[in-house]
Parts: structure tokens; C-alpha cells; sequence
């Protein structure tokens, strides 16, 4: 596939943060970090409830997956993972062109409510797939057995600090440090709708660029009303960042946008 004249992989190579820059060597060290997702004309990302969309055509959806290839991890939330069930793998390369690499799937899950049978770990147990990370609040004390019962499932649990010392929200900064302490040198942050607000909110109490080094937004020729899923409605206009744009291009049916925060 071409985008604008280039393959897909050289479009991505030259929209992408590249690990091993200075930057990473600071005292703030963390991944770089790609924040992506697809959006209806109106914004929406989901379905009523959180039902999952197909947006992306099959253009959009391959670059997504040939993105996949080209980060250490990719981040998803709990409710992403109870709705979608996805597989964050990169089935629709061909594959014959298929990278040998595969992302490590992150889940960012503060209560453990990720289904021990899920796609990411049967793939797991089955060897089609990285064993997925468990992100959970550190102050969780379950007393039901859950964290035993993912770890058997093949999972790794992972407890990171979050507001307050609660269990609603991990500090993403300190998710960040974690990851990159753990060896993940770039994150791919493909949603659902909390973790994209969480990210984008977060951008507004630090430097916006010392949390998301690139956004890429693939807009696909559709409503969805207003029993969608947005990712916008609770953020202030003083949480917004402002961006920087980069390229857009024409996949397929779709409009993909790259911008960098400033």
C-alpha cells in the first residue's frame, strides 16, 4: 500500500518518534509515546455503552497494524478490553510481510476486572502472542482471588500508584517511568475513550510533550450520533493541548492526521 507516494512502513518511519534520541536520557525517562485512534466524523469512538465500532477501512486498518509492529507496547484500558476483547497483534499484514516482532500488550486495569479468558491471554497460553501486562492500582488488596487467578491465566501484574492513593486512576507519569524501567522504550496508547482523556488531560498539568510525543487520528466518513462514545466530553478547554501538525494523508475511504503536542 502507498501512502503519498511511499509504502506504509516509510510513512510511518518518518511520522514516528524514534527511541534512542536524548531526550530519553533525562531525569523524566519513559517511552516515547504514540497516542492513536479512529473517530467518526462526530467524534465518536465506541458505540452506545462502549459497543465496539468498526471505523477504520481496510487502508487505515492495516497502517494501524504495520504501527503496532513498530512500538515496544500498546496500552489499552480495561473497558477497551471487557468490550472489544481485542487481540493488539498485526493479523491483517500479510504474512509473508509480517514483522517477527510483536508488541507487548499493556492493560491498564485498576480493579484486575480483565476476564482470564480473554483473546490476549488464550493467544498467550497458545503462543501467538506476548504475555500481556496487567496494570493495577499498587494499594489494591483483592481478597477474591484475582490477581492469582490472571497470573495462572498467564498474566504479569503490574501495581502502579494512583490518585490519592484510590483506585480510580494510575498517575500516568508514574505508569510511564514503570514501562520504561521495564525495558519499553515506545507505547503505542490506542484507547478506549477514558485513557485517551486521562492522557490528554494529563498533558494539560505537565509539558505536553513530556507525555504524548505524537498524535495520529484516522477520521473515518461516518455518524455515529449521539449514543457514541466520545473522548472529549469531559475535558476542559484548558485540558486540550495544543498541536502541531505534522501530515495528513487519504487511506482507502479514510483521512489519517499526524500532529506533535507543543
Amino acid at each position: 500500500m502507498l501512502v503519498g507516494g511511499q509504502s506504509v512502513t516509510e510513512f510511518l518511519s518518518s511520522v514516528l518518534p524514534v527511541p534512542g534520541n536524548s531526550r530519553l536520557e533525562d531525569e523524566s525517562q519513559r517511552p516515547l509515546v504514540t497516542l492513536t485512534f479512529a473517530q467518526s466524523l462526530d467524534a465518536k469512538i465506541a458505540g452506545k455503552g462502549g459497543k465496539q465500532l468498526i471505523l477504520s477501512g481496510r487502508e487505515s486498518m492495516l497502517m494501524t497494524h504495520w504501527m503496532r509492529t513498530k512500538h515496544d507496547a500498546i496500552l489499552v484500558g480495561i473497558g477497551t478490553a471487557l468490550n472489544d476483547d481485542p487481540q493488539l497483534n498485526s493479523r491483517h499484514i500479510p504474512e509473508d510481510e509480517r514483522p517477527s516482532h510483536l508488541p507487548r500488550p499493556v492493560i491498564l486495569d485498576t480493579n484486575l476486572r480483565l476476564r482470564p479468558d480473554c483473546k490476549l491471554l488464550k493467544n498467550y497460553r497458545e503462543r501467538k502472542g506476548r504475555r500481556p501486562w496487567v496494570i493495577c492500582d499498587a494499594n489494591l488488596t483483592p481478597d477474591d482471588g484475582r490477581k492469582s487467578i490472571l497470573e495462572d491465566a498467564g498474566a504479569r501484574v503490574i501495581g502502579v500508584p494512583s490518585v490519592d492513593g484510590g483506585s480510580c486512576f494510575i498517575v500516568i507519569p508514574d505508569l510511564l517511568k514503570v514501562l520504561y524501567n521495564f525495558g519499553i522504550k515506545s507505547l503505542m496508547v490506542e484507547g478506549g475513550a477514558t485513557v485517551i482523556g486521562s492522557f490528554l488531560a494529563e498533558c494539560a498539568r505537565t509539558k505536553p510533550n513530556t507525555i504524548i510525543d505524537t498524535l495520529i487520528i484516522t477520521i473515518a466518513p461516518m455518524l455515529i450520533g449521539d449514543d457514541g462514545v466520545g473522548y472529549g466530553e469531559k475535558l476542559l478547554a484548558t485540558q486540550i493541548p495544543s498541536l502541531k501538525h505534522i501530515q495528513t494523508e487519504v487511506m482507502g475511504r479514510d483521512v489519517v492526521i499526524v500532529s506533535a503536542l507543543k
